[in-house]
């Protein structure tokens, strides 16, 4: 389950990382009575990452200001989804951004801490300078100091920065987090750091030893535990991206980000399915990348048991027959009524080479790879136009960039 950034925060002052005064509003009409001083950030509470450049953000000065622009947010979707609360927070002059993250790899199976010297939604800035720590052995306070050695820190604001950190881990592990995320951690002028925003995706098997967190999650929102819990969208937007990316891992969609980046190439946005999707599910995930009309591949990277490998590539398959299967009618009927002689069976093999036009699902297409799978009988079973098979990454970013680029 994700929490929305309000929510986090509340965490996040309970372990004493530094936020922002702060007020929830839930009608524009609450604005009269703020209590928090003009000027104010007015921020969207939504799941979906991309705020920001998508009008869910909006300064103002004063109350008339903030009722028009709470009006405006309140009616704003966000990749299908509206906001019920509104967040307004005090200002805050950041000399510079970072990106602290840490988060649990199911496949080296221990934690794996992240930090940026750039954060913001600067993505491409923020992989390109991405740092890591892997925690294979108890944590200790030297882990955090590494971390921020490795961004480039010394002095009180490495200091600074590792306690921020040590917090955050002391957060992820007391509450069993799947993944905790400051993006951006502000610096101001006197080195003073301060957590703008924040993202917290609680493990789906902790509630039950977390009843507090159930109280948080559920506090002034409907919760959709069966739609939701095994779907992250994570924090990263680019509306000008042709290429969405769909994991299983959160690291998985970090290293397919870094790797489109790297070849100069921009990737729309990225979604963690964390078991096997139900085809509500499916649904969900799909009218949400439709939203973005730029998308024209989805990168579909998915590391798990054989069994859950061929049963995610058989629901691709069908939901690509289902969705974009070319229309065959015309091919159809004149199967009907064709003689069973060898012209006829020359005509038929004259028309089955007249293809459509290879077939899309709505506005794209999917490239899948499946690693440690003999991809040659995916290539076999699940034969679309739509589909792209393999079990390198390498080849699969290659092919979705290049899908990418056609018209």
């Amino acid at each position: 389950m994700d929490l929305l950034e309000y929510q986090a925060k509340k965490l996040f002052r309970q372990v004493g990382i530094p936020v922002l005064p702060s007020e929830t509003i839930a009608s524009p009409r609450e604005l009269k009575q703020l209590q928090i001083p003009y000027p104010v950030v007015l921020k969207s509470q939504v799941k979906a990452g991309g705020r920001g450049k998508a009008g869910g953000v909006k300064f103002v000065t004063n109350t008339i200001d903030a009722i028009a622009a709470a009006r405006t947010i309140f009616n704003l979707p966000i990749l299908g989804e509206v906001p019920e609360i509104i967040l307004a927070e005090a200002q805050y002059n950041a000399q510079k951004e970072l990106f602290l993250a840490i988060v649990l790899d199911y496949r080296l199976q221990c934690p794996v801490m992240f930090g940026s010297i750039q954060g913001g939604m600067d993505i491409e800035s923020l992989v390109e300078n991405l740092q890591q720590v892997v925690v294979k052995e108890e944590f200790s306070p030297f882990m955090a100091r590494n971390l921020a050695v490795k961004m480039g820190f010394s002095g009180e604001l490495l200091l600074a920065l590792s306690n921020v950190i040590e917090k955050m881990y002391q957060l992820f592990l007391s509450q069993d987090l799947d993944s905790i995320e400051i993006n951006p951690l502000g610096v101001d002028a006197d080195n003073r750091l301060m957590a703008l925003d924040g993202k917290i995706t609680i493990n789906d098997h902790a509630y039950d030893r977390h009843p507090d967190l159930v109280d948080l999650s559920t506090e002034e929102l409907d919760l959709q535990p069966l739609l939701d819990t095994q779907i992250n969208w994570l924090d990263w937007y680019d509306q000008k991206g042709k290429i969405a990316i769909l994991t299983n891992d959160e690291d998985l969609s970090l290293l397919c980000w870094s790797q489109i980046s790297q070849k100069k190439e921009k990737p729309a946005q990225a979604v963690v399915i964390k078991d096997l999707p139900t085809q509500q599910q499916w649904q969900q995930i799909w009218d949400k990348l439709q939203s973005n009309t730029n998308v024209k591949v989805l990168l579909v990277d998915f590391w798990d048991s054989q069994d859950k490998q061929n049963a995610i590539a058989q629901d691709l398959f069908e939901l690509c027959q289902d969705s974009c299967l070319p229309d065959t009618s015309n091919l159809a009927e004149e199967r009907v009524i064709m003689p069973t002689n060898s012209s006829a069976n020359s005509r038929r093999s004259s028309t089955d080479d007249k293809k459509a036009t290879p077939a899309t699902l709505n506005s794209f297409k999917i490239v899948v790879r499946l690693p440690n799978s003999d991809i040659k009988d995916y290539q076999k079973e699940f034969v679309h136009d739509a589909i792209y098979w393999t079990n390198s990454l390498e080849d699969g970013i290659n092919q979705a960039i290049s899908w990418s680029k056609t018209k």
